[in-house]
């Protein structure tokens, strides 16, 4: 059935109870996105570089084409979004070039915002941005999947886990978890 390990979800499960840390960040689109307004929504977070030729432009394709395959009414409960690993090249131009060569406009929010502003939410994601490697493509690349109450769930990671089969799977598996079933 393609899943690994013990638990329900295909990617790799987290220590219980780890939760989507706070932030505010403007996206590239314009407006700001905060972490109380994805409460009751499946999150998937990644961080990503708009100039990685690497991992980066497979995470977006693949989260985009797995938001395409969810129905209607699971897409309204599900929010893609990248934070930026490098808030100089990551511009809203270089994004959205990079989000329409992967065909994830509109299904894959990106997050800008000010190095003073990113640099706790890395730490607290214990994530290395591209900016701290000084190589677009030499950054973390984890995509967390966050269920409805904040609690992180599972990872899925490129060339291991990663694909629309097992994205598809741990997001529908997280959209059933309710808080009583909750990690």
């Amino acid at each position: 059935d393609g899943s690994r390990g013990e638990g329900p979800y295909r990617g790799s499960e987290p220590p219980p109870r780890i939760t989507l840390p706070d932030f505010e960040l403007p996206s590239y689109r314009g407006g700001l996105v905060s972490r109380d307004e994805l409460r009751g929504r499946v999150v998937l977070l990644t961080l990503l570089d708009s100039q990685c030729t690497e991992v980066c432009p497979i995470l977006a394709s693949v989260i985009a084409r797995t938001v395409d395959r969810l129905r209607a009414g699971e897409r309204d409960d599900v929010y893609a979004l990248a934070i930026t690993g490098d808030p100089a090249e990551d511009t809203p131009a270089t994004v959205r070039r990079f989000l329409a060569a992967r065909r994830a406009e509109g299904r894959l929010d990106y997050l800008l915002g000010e190095l003073h502003e990113l640099r706790p939410l890395w730490a607290a994601l214990q994530v290395l941005p591209s900016l701290d490697t000084g190589r677009d493509a030499v950054h973390s690349a984890p995509l967390r999947i966050y269920d409805r109450d904040g609690v992180w769930v599972a990872t899925l990671h490129a060339g291991v886990d990663l694909s629309e089969a097992n994205l598809l799977h741990d997001i529908r598996y997280a959209l059933r978890v309710t808080a009583d079933t909750s990690r």
